[in-house]
């Protein structure tokens, strides 16, 4: 009864030597597999992670191999890891394909058709939400309504700048002034004189706009004004030929008229 319990509990070491055992020696460690905390344990070396292509086909030269031990990561043979690229499905291809009859597309409707399908924002007729949202004014609408036109300077920034009796005021005199320093959209905008305040020396303006405000107090004042000339805007070829062909007969039309007021016997 004993022995059978002692068997039991004992657990069977098996061992794979073969050969004579007076020449074996003691050992504190009975169990080879289990490392004591006294036993020294030698650093371990890590390897450094290489990634391999299968599908690539090149050649390492025998110093690489010699010094490294592996494949060394080059651009001859970069590529992505098997399994990390796959087919694309096709679809609409027969039974054969794995897909079914509808090929995934379900059985009918608008998406189930042949075709481009429907277009991004499409809700099925109702009205998108890119029309359901309100509409803003200016600038933050995109419309063109709130964009400057102009540069605009009021007459009590021209006086404090220290023009001189006689100076001509402009957008470049303004700028070497560093009155106004336009930059993005605004450099190729034109000047234009507001009226806030009050100018005490007569000078020459060349703008391409004046409030009305600011022409009275500068005629009041005695200033030039010089209205620059816009730019034109582009008109088709025949556009312009009407265009002119119109402005030829009213001209005639006003000189007709003005002949006939001056001289009104020969009517």
């Amino acid at each position: 009864m004993v022995s059978l319990i002692s068997t039991a509990i004992l657990p069977h070491i098996s061992s794979s030597f073969m050969g004579n055992s007076r020449n074996l020696k003691s050992s504190s460690n009975i169990f080879p597999s289990i490392k004591l905390s006294n036993q020294k344990t030698t650093p371990r070396t890590r390897t450094p992670f290489l990634i391999f292509n299968k599908a690539a086909s090149f050649d390492v030269s025998a110093a690489d191999s010699a010094n490294s031990g592996s494949v060394r990561f080059r651009l001859n043979n970069l590529g992505p890891q098997p399994g990390a690229t796959k087919n694309r499905k096709r679809k609409g291809r027969g039974h054969a394909a794995g897909q079914g009859g509808s090929c995934g597309f379900g059985m009918r409707g608008q998406k189930s058709r042949s075709g481009p399908g429907v277009r991004k924002g499409f809700e099925g007729g109702q009205m998108p939400l890119y029309r359901r949202l309100p509409k803003l004014r200016g600038i933050a609408g995109g419309m063109s309504a709130g964009l400057p036109k102009y540069v605009p300077v009021n007459l009590k920034d021209i006086e404090e700048a220290g023009f001189q009796e006689g100076e001509e005021v402009s957008l470049e005199s303004l700028k070497q002034k560093g009155l106004i320093n336009p930059s993005g959209r605004e450099r190729r905008l034109p000047l234009k004189i507001l009226g806030d305040g009050e100018l005490s020396v007569k000078l020459n303006f060349k703008a391409r706009a004046f409030s009305t405000s600011a022409k009275e107090k500068l005629e009041a004042a005695g200033c030039s004004l010089t209205v620059l000339p816009g730019r034109k805007k582009w008109v088709k070829p025949s556009v312009a030929k009407n265009l002119a062909r119109a402005e030829e007969y009213f001209a005639k039309k006003r000189a007709a008229a003005a002949s006939e007021a001056a001289d009104p016997s020969s009517a």
